[in-house]
């Protein structure tokens, strides 16, 4: 979405969960989709690759990130083959981005972006990094690697999220500039005027309404509240400020009136448009498992100017 915004053609993509793909036919039609595990794609024969996907302006990925992330023990994922929800199939992640680097080794695109979670770069993690340079390096590529808050480029979230993007070495392109500084969009001026009541019985919601304005987290009411630690950690939202970053599970509530963030709040701090046809699937899981389309449109609009524009 945020490639059309910045007017940029979306021609095909690869998918593994077959409910996602549904989604996202259904609002963008690619004129090339394949629903398969990015393993399978790239033992494609070339003769089957149609010419339109080759020296492509931008190959783009996310290679599933969630053994990355800051939450549990990361590295009891590296390694190891598991039932992830992406697909609902068994396999590993932590290896996924060095199967997407062989898509940009067949293809040979002019760019390469891939976006990942700031955990990526963090402590131990960080040896990943460097053989993901290495990998770029032999497939061709001259990367760089940015950490950019959606908050800084005209998305009402906090959102922390590392972007590797790559040139193919026989361009010869200038190092990219990417320095984003927009206002922040505070939470009051994109949210309903209402938000959704959870219902009786539920500790979280009831825990609301003892909120004070200092308050960050639903585990400060409940420490204070209750005298109890290590339990129904839920971001608050505050009128004032971008919310915090939407994950694609979990409640969030509003300072406000108490209440939980609506689909319409989560989608519009996410900057999907409103016509957005989510099918069947929670708006609130699609969101928290994507780029906003606005932060991935402004970086969209400086690879074009920089680097494509000719």
């Amino acid at each position: 979405m945020g490639y059309k915004i910045a007017g940029y053609d979306v021609i095909g993509n690869c998918e593994i969960d077959p409910s996602i793909m549904k989604v996202y036919k259904a609002n963008f039609h690619p004129k090339f989709s394949y629903l398969m595990d990015i393993r399978d794609f790239v033992k494609i024969e070339d003769e089957d690759i149609p010419e339109e996907l080759r020296n492509l302006d931008i190959l783009d990925g996310s290679p599933p990130c969630s053994v990355f992330s800051m939450a549990g023990s990361r590295q009891d994922g590296w390694g190891i083959e598991k039932k992830f929800r992406e697909g609902q199939a068994k396999q590993r992640l932590d290896d996924l981005f060095f199967h997407f680097l062989n898509v940009a080794r067949r293809l040979q695109p002019k760019v390469v972006i891939a976006e990942n979670v700031k955990g990526l770069v963090i402590g131990s993690a960080k040896g990943w990094v460097n053989q993901i340079f290495k990998d770029f390096d032999d497939a061709g590529y001259v990367p760089q690697l940015f950490l950019l808050n959606s908050a800084a480029m005209g998305v009402p979230q906090k959102r922390e999220r590392v972007f590797f993007i790559a040139h193919r070495k026989d361009l010869d392109l200038p190092k990219l500039v990417l320095n984003f500084s927009s206002k922040p969009i505070p939470f009051r001026d994109v949210r309903e005027d209402h938000g959704r009541y959870l219902g009786d019985g539920v500790v979280s919601q009831m825990l609301m309404k003892y909120r004070k304005p200092t308050d960050r987290d639903l585990s400060d009411i409940n420490k204070r509240a209750r005298k109890k630690t290590g339990m129904y950690t839920s971001p608050i939202c505050h009128d004032n400020e971008p919310v915090p970053t939407i994950t694609s599970s979990g409640y969030m509530f509003r300072m406000c009136d108490g209440l939980h963030l609506t689909d319409r709040d989560i989608a519009n701090c996410q900057t999907f448009p409103q016509d957005y046809d989510y099918l069947d699937q929670d708006v609130k899981y699609v969101c928290g498992m994507s780029v906003p389309p606005v932060m991935m449109a402004r970086i969209a609009e400086q690879v074009h100017y920089q680097w494509l524009n000719d």
